[in-house]
């Protein structure tokens, strides 16, 4: 049994570097659904590129200027310069792709697509997006040095590969702003899926985040389907269920995880079993000390409680005592204007502050904030703008 699935993992990553390795030289329509991409973004990209793109939504919105931004599966490179004029000459793009074929497609264009930008921030790189520490090209020199004969020679290369992985990382720690993949995560083996998470959040930056098309199923895939090579490499049953999809980003620590889009129609139905394309948004930056500074947070609604990823509860209305790690996150996106902050009136400087247990949901009463000897009296008039009366 174990032979046979080990066979069938083999099968499964031939045909897709085969099946994308055709899509290079020739258009193949079957690959991916169809994307709307701003024209004027489109406008330096050459056809040949714009004709071989595979994937199944558009992550680029949520690209800002001046970012450093990774393209995971970055193709034939479509993605790559759409958001390399998004982030502009201050920016820069990091393209990753094990396919040779794709590779030379993306990199043939590069001189063409600097001399029309005026810039050249683009770099693609060969290596595996479930290992983003491991340059493949890197690698090949080594082996070029000390070719593999012997199981000697396969432990050489091992310490080569952990070496390169610290000495010269494909992508580094912390150093990416922002993380894009279209429709090529359900392509990674099962095995490889959480190292892939892992990937991508270690590369990220704190604050960074991450935005994924890719294709979701509305049920488990039975493993008969998944052993389909042109269904796997159709980026049809290597789907990941929905729920399950969004459970990795948590998973792999990740905060703020929303379904930004959602395709209403399946793309494809196989067998009763819907797929369709989403787009995810997760953030980076919840990891660190909880520390007590006499801070809180109140929900403004609509709902009556929402729970956040570290599992804090927050009524409507209600002052919820929080830590300042948390007090400062719930300021910025994507929780930007649903909750209240209420600073207390004397600060709590850091070095004084001690730590907080998150674990528990307390609300925070109006006295910790102002203070117990708090007994000031304002006069009504001069609350109320002189423009006009208070009510």
């Amino acid at each position: 049994m174990k032979a046979a699935m080990l066979n069938d993992t083999h099968v499964a990553e031939s045909s897709v570097y085969q099946r994308y390795a055709a899509a290079a030289q020739a258009v193949e329509p079957a690959l991916c659904c169809p994307v709307e991409y701003s024209s004027d973004l489109l406008k330096v990209i050459p056809d040949e590129i714009i004709e071989r793109d595979y994937g199944c939504g558009d992550p680029t919105p949520y690209v800002r200027s001046g970012e450093t931004v990774l393209d995971l599966g970055s193709g034939g490179g479509k993605l790559c310069y759409i958001a390399a004029q998004v982030v502009g000459a201050e920016g820069r793009i990091i393209g990753v792709d094990c396919n040779r074929e794709m590779l030379g497609l993306a990199r043939k264009h590069a001189p063409a697509v600097a001399q029309q930008l005026g810039y050249a921030n683009v770099d693609f790189r060969y290596g595996l997006i479930q290992d983003l520490a491991l340059d493949l090209d890197q690698l090949g020199e080594e082996l070029s040095k000390s070719p593999v004969n012997d199981p000697a020679g396969y432990l050489a290369l091992r310490q080569a590969e952990d070496r390169l992985r610290r000495e010269q990382p494909l992508v580094a720690d912390d150093s990416i702003d922002c993380v894009l993949s279209n429709c090529v995560l359900n392509l990674v083996r099962q095995q490889d899926r959480r190292q892939l998470f892992a990937e991508i959040f270690r590369v990220l930056r704190r604050g960074g985040r991450a935005a994924i098309s890719d294709i979701v199923s509305d049920e488990s895939v039975p493993e008969r389907l998944q052993q389909d090579p042109e269904l796997w490499s159709g980026c049809i049953t290597g789907a990941f269920r929905e729920d399950e999809f969004l459970k990795a980003f948590e998973e792999a620590g990740f905060h703020g995880i929303e379904i930004v889009k959602r395709q209403s129609e399946p793309w494809r139905t196989v067998e009763g079993i819907e797929f369709r394309s989403v787009t995810v948004v997760a953030h980076k930056g919840k990891a660190g000390p909880c520390l007590e500074r006499g801070q809180a947070v109140s929900y403004r609604g609509p709902f009556k409680r929402v729970q956040d990823d570290d599992g804090h509860t927050y009524f409507r209305g209600e002052r919820m005592a929080v830590c300042d790690k948390t007090f400062n996150l719930l300021q910025q996106e994507p929780y930007t204007n649903m909750f209240d902050t209420i600073e207390p009136r004397e600060a709590v400087p850091l070095d004084d502050a001690k730590a907080f247990d998150c674990r528990r949901n307390v609300r925070r009463h109006p006295r910790e904030t102002k203070g117990l000897e708090y007994d000031a009296t304002t006069d009504a008039a001069n609350s109320c703008s002189e423009d006009g009366p208070c009510c």
